[in-house]
């Protein structure tokens, strides 16, 4: 996949219902620096929620994330709760852009938002990081791994999101919600994720701690400072409540399970050559730093099994939304077609564990 058209931004697509004037008026009043001549480019990346950003007079910058038009699934695409989580982290030791305003008013844009500020910064949409040197990728890796190992040690009570989500049962509860969600967007039937609906429930490995989890953490949700490799901001926390760390880091960990085609991993990649961690060091890189001991292979491909079954469910609901001609995405179409093969894969992994 070619990861440089997720690059940069874009105009506005036809037939938005953002009004750019409402939208001018409601800042103003609110915010300063939001007076002159408004600009709006939607950015390239992402499937989920639409994201702009907005210049006033080519000076002041905000992004704005809202949720998409149209119907949704209950309780997806969460800009409130996203907004929620970046306040509460804001002073804290993970890197977060500074939350502004939410507006819950659909006439402004469409559908409910949140504005924050627009951070300088540097996104890598390849995980293979070309043009660095091993050394630079390495030291990119190590900070990825250092800012997950950061978010599962906050103290989630002292931010003040004790009630952000259930403190146990987490992935056994994401089963259920997934595959609610997935019923509800099935456009075809997909053996695979019909086989991992009745095998995960029985499966799921036991939690050993709950934490603040990111629920999306990738390399491209991610904004590192311009020349060094120092992470700036975490972006996208639509998925983020509280749950099991170790799923958490399973999902940051399929991009060492996907193939570079179509899904930009690092599978039958040289990464010795290019400097980047293999799976075992970054995985014994962040046990390590969170003071756990090792996991077991059978519960480690069972945590792979579930975190391919749920990307399974999101890209289905990116293909529902492409039914339906709600996709905020021109790309939506290619990403909700994987759904398939990723529960394939997540089948497979749920056999290797049965064999173990």
């Amino acid at each position: 996949m070619d990861a440089s058209r997720f690059v940069g931004t874009e105009p506005l697509p036809a037939g938005s219902r953002l009004n750019p004037e409402a939208l001018q008026r409601y800042l103003e009043e609110r915010l300063e620096g939001c007076r002159g001549e408004m600009t709006i480019e939607r950015f390239r990346g992402g499937q989920s929620n639409p994201t702009m950003v907005l210049s006033f007079d080519g000076r002041r910058r905000l992004v704005l994330r809202k949720k998409p038009d149209g119907k949704l699934l209950p309780s997806a695409h969460a800009v409130d709760r996203e907004y929620r989580v970046i306040s509460a982290l804001h002073h804290s030791a993970v890197p977060v852009a500074k939350a502004r305003l939410l507006c819950e008013d659909d006439e402004i844009a469409g559908a409910m938002f949140y504005i924050m500020d627009y951070v300088e910064g540097r996104s890598f949409w390849d995980p293979t990081l070309p043009n660095m040197t091993p050394s630079e990728r390495n030291a990119i890796y190590a900070e990825m791994n250092r800012i997950i190992v950061t978010l599962h040690g906050i103290d989630y009570t002292q931010a003040g999101l004790e009630n952000f989500g259930k403190p146990g049962d987490y992935v056994s509860r994401q089963v259920a919600r997934w595959t609610k969600q997935y019923r509800a967007s099935e456009t075809e039937t997909i053996e695979a994720m019909d086989q991992l609906i009745e095998w995960l429930p029985q499966h799921v490995p036991t939690q050993q701690r709950t934490s603040l989890i990111h629920g999306d953490f990738r390399i491209d949700n991610m904004i590192f400072h311009p020349t060094d490799p120092s992470v700036l901001a975490v972006v996208d926390w639509e998925l983020s409540t509280l749950g099991d760390p170790m799923a958490d880091f399973a999902y940051h960990m399929l991009t060492w399970h996907f193939p570079q085609q179509p899904y930009r991993g690092l599978s039958g990649v040289d990464l010795g050559a290019l400097g980047i961690p293999d799976e075992r060091a970054y995985r014994d890189m962040y046990l390590a730093r969170t003071g756990q001991p090792n996991i077991s292979d059978q519960d480690w491909y069972a945590y792979l099994a579930y975190c391919l079954f749920r990307v399974a469910g999101i890209r289905q609901g990116i293909m529902k939304r492409v039914v339906e001609g709600t996709a905020s995405s021109p790309h939506a179409r290619e990403a909700g077609a994987l759904a398939r093969p990723v529960a394939d894969l997540g089948w497979y992994y749920a056999e290797t564990a049965m064999k173990l």
